[in-house]
């Protein structure tokens, strides 16, 4: 079967999933069986191995940092760049996890504890650990690692704790660099890219929480409340930026739901996002287009598509009885993407059915 007939079988696939979507009423979740998470796993197969090409992001102090990817980060090489490698593996395992009988478990479970073998992560402990890497994948990247150690600590899984074993030191690396830098900065990142400082601190409040790590939890609440408690009328229809993966405006409202009470997120979002449960404004709850996937930065508009699923699932259940307008969104960010993350380009292929199967069990 040639590539172009296994694509177009895999776009058939996920309209079917698209379809569900659009034909349910006030309930955020799409069906999603195990056929769709074998396409979806088969697109990180391919890259976490696949050592180019790679956006290594390397300060080189002289001739002897000149190494190839595989040398640097062995066990995390692939995918292009470091945080895609990371967040493919926690894909895999996130599906692993979902369907225990998922047609590539066998090589899942060879190519992730062929990478996330002891020796490899203190390989990649030492790289961090280098004043010249100092800034490195901060904080893009530091989010999607624990990510994927949060996953393989709540997997009550003999070989899954195998792995957290294995990786945890590095998370608590990654975790004290959180510690480490959080007080040095005195403003938040508010692009719709890789820096985005509120994304950053969710994914790694989630992990504080997670394994119970009081300090991290709160300096991110500290830090959260300092940059961001007294927003106000936030710029949503200035979105989006046409590199934008993620929501400015969502993102800050999505770690404020987690370090917020209830009664202090509405609060709060009446005066940040006063218009939400109206679908206003309306450039927030309209899709992005996308005109070129096979550029690497216009195709980040298919992430922002699915980032804002994830913000819309988390915000919606604060306002019940006057959510179905932030949900529909969900429902129709999902429903132009979807057939677009098999697109034949690797440039988006790499990454975005990450943000996908994310998304998808956002609506859980």
């Amino acid at each position: 079967m040639t590539d172009i007939s296994i694509r177009f079988i895999f776009i058939i696939i996920l309209t079917g999933m698209i379809l569900q979507v659009k034909g349910q009423e006030n309930i955020p979740i799409i069906f999603f069986d195990r056929e769709q998470a074998s396409h979806f796993a088969g697109l990180a197969l391919t890259c976490i191995h696949q050592e180019f090409p790679n956006k290594p992001g390397h300060v080189m102090d002289d001739e002897n940092d000149v190494l190839a990817p595989s040398k640097l980060h062995p066990a995390f090489y692939g995918c292009f760049d470091w945080h895609s490698a990371v967040h493919g593996h926690w894909m895999l395992i996130r599906l692993l996890k979902e369907f225990p009988d998922l047609d590539e478990k066998a090589e899942i479970i060879e190519k992730i504890s062929n990478n996330l073998q002891q020796e490899n992560i203190l390989v990649e402990i030492e790289y961090f650990g280098e004043k010249s890497n100092r800034s490195f994948e901060r904080t893009y990247g530091w989010a999607w690692l624990l990510k994927l150690a949060q996953e393989l600590y709540e997997w009550d899984d003999t070989l899954g704790q195998q792995w957290y074993h294995n990786i945890q030191p590095l998370a608590e690396v990654i975790a004290g660099k959180y510690i480490e830098f959080l007080p040095l900065l005195s403003y938040p990142n508010r692009t719709g890219e890789h820096p985005n400082t509120a994304f950053g601190l969710s994914f790694a409040w989630d992990y504080a929480v997670s394994i119970g790590h009081q300090d991290l939890q709160e300096m991110i609440e500290a830090r959260s409340l300092d940059f961001y408690l007294f927003d106000k009328f936030c710029p949503a229809d200035y979105e989006p930026g046409g590199f934008d993966f993620l929501s400015p405006c969502l993102s800050e409202a999505d770690l404020m739901a987690r370090v917020l009470d209830e009664d202090e997120f509405v609060a709060w979002m009446e005066k940040f996002l006063p218009g939400i449960i109206e679908g206003a404004p309306k450039e927030l709850f309209d899709p992005a287009t996308v005109t070129d996937r096979s550029d690497g930065k216009l195709v980040h508009l298919d992430g922002l598509n699915l980032s804002r699923v994830w913000c819309f699932n988390r915000i919606a259940p604060f306002f019940a009885g006057h959510d179905e307008k932030i949900l529909e969104a969900g429902r129709q960010h999902l429903g132009v993407t979807l057939p677009n993350i098999a697109s034949g380009e690797y440039s988006g292929e790499h990454w975005l059915a990450t943000f996908a199967v994310y998304a998808i069990f956002s609506c859980e």
